[in-house]
């Protein structure tokens, strides 16, 4: 399902890429070609602690630490009329970064996630007990403040892995890296709304589609204006199973 945008004409957008959890800017190399070949700029973004920058994390690494790194990011560049793309994770940040960035930004993406309201964080997504084990694997095996990867097997309970085949499955255990665990126990603080101009899209790959289609209450504003959705039959990854559909879907996105 797609839906018109209300400005009609096509225009090249630019796009910040911001991944998910344990993951780094190299997750979305395919997706960002393909969206380069389509006319536009394509910037991913790796936050602190993650990737190439793990070794800027430690304990005090937060949400506000990853907020700051995709404002600073945008402002140090001067980027204007900027299409923002959260997948996952990222939507913690992503719903921090918009609201402070202002008229920066001409567009949200959210990318099998959903914004954050002020106050939620990532671990209220997830059942009690499943936090509890988090925050005991953290502590035993972390540091007390990192969340590695889960293994490939247990990493579909977090979403599907539908489309990874094996090399990509082998380049996401070699690449993933620790998650600071701050980024997951901080509320997200201060405003959660971009502005009333800004343009909201989401792309649903198939759970999220099933669970809009099941009618959950708490997604049900994703089915209404000003949102418009697309929808992406791959897992919960796309960047890696499906990188040239998505980033078709994001081209159709900012036309």
């Amino acid at each position: 399902m797609t839906a018109p945008h209300p400005l009609g004409d096509s225009h090249m957008a630019t796009f910040v890429l911001v991944p998910g959890a344990w993951l780094g800017a190299w997750v979305w190399e395919d997706t960002a070609d393909a969206l380069r070949g389509h006319g536009h700029t394509a910037l991913p973004l790796t936050l602190t602690g993650l990737a190439e920058q793990a070794d800027r994390g430690g304990p005090d690494t937060d949400l506000e630490t990853h907020i700051a790194d995709i404002t600073g990011f945008v402002e140090r560049n001067d980027l204007r009329e900027v299409t923002l793309v959260a997948h996952s994770y990222a939507a913690a940040p992503v719903t921090g970064a918009a609201a402070r960035l202002g008229d920066r930004v001409e567009r949200v993406v959210y990318v099998d996630s959903a914004p954050f309201a002020t106050g939620m964080r990532m671990l209220d997504l997830m059942p009690p007990e499943e936090a509890d084990r988090l925050r005991r694997e953290v502590a035993e095996s972390g540091d007390g403040w990192r969340l590695p990867m889960p293994p490939f097997e247990v990493l579909g309970r977090y979403g599907s892995v539908e489309g990874i085949d094996a090399d990509r499955e082998d380049v996401l255990r070699a690449r993933a890296t620790d998650q600071p665990f701050g980024t997951y126990t901080q509320p997200l603080a201060g405003p959660a709304e971009p502005g009333a101009d800004v343009d909201r899209v989401l792309i649903a790959c198939r759970d999220f589609t099933g669970m809009l289609e099941a009618g959950v209450p708490m997604l049900a504003f994703l089915g209404r204006p000003p949102w418009r959705r697309f929808d992406l039959p791959t897992g919960h990854w796309p960047m890696l199973s499906a990188p040239a559909d998505l980033a078709g879907l994001l081209d159709e996105a900012a036309a």
